[in-house]
């Protein structure tokens, strides 16, 4: 199973870019995908999740009402839209994938999220 993240680059603070996440190996349909992002010095940080084509999206609250998730699911693909970007916003962005008999955790778990893509940096300027 491999998850390509593409779509980060170098912006400046209220500009928008937007990420997206082809997955191969393994149909998501049925199961969550999402972000999650590491700034440098930082521990990892939940971002965004849609559990499911149709399922209502949960997203951190430092980034509400800022970014917004879809997916695509014939192109087994989550995108995420990042609009006035902050420089905190900073970090590299992460797509994950949802694993099997993970409902213990909270879709803001790191570990419901067995499949991680090799990441994309997103940089905002001052």
């Amino acid at each position: 199973v491999q998850l390509q993240a593409f779509g980060g680059g170098l912006v400046q603070t209220g500009a928008s870019l937007r990420l997206s996440c082809a997955a191969s190996g393994r149909r998501f349909s049925s199961y969550a995908m999402g972000w999650f992002r590491q700034a440098p010095g930082k521990e990892r940080e939940f971002v965004a999740t849609m559990p499911w084509s149709g399922g209502m999206p949960y997203y951190a609250d430092s980034v509400k009402g800022r970014f917004t998730i879809s997916r695509d699911n014939a192109k087994n693909m989550v995108s995420l839209q990042m609009n006035s970007l902050k420089p905190e916003d900073t970090a590299v962005y992460y797509c994950v994938g949802e694993g099997t008999g993970v409902t213990r955790w909270k879709y803001s778990d790191s570990p419901r999220y067995a499949y991680w893509g090799q990441g994309t940096l997103v940089t905002v300027s001052s």
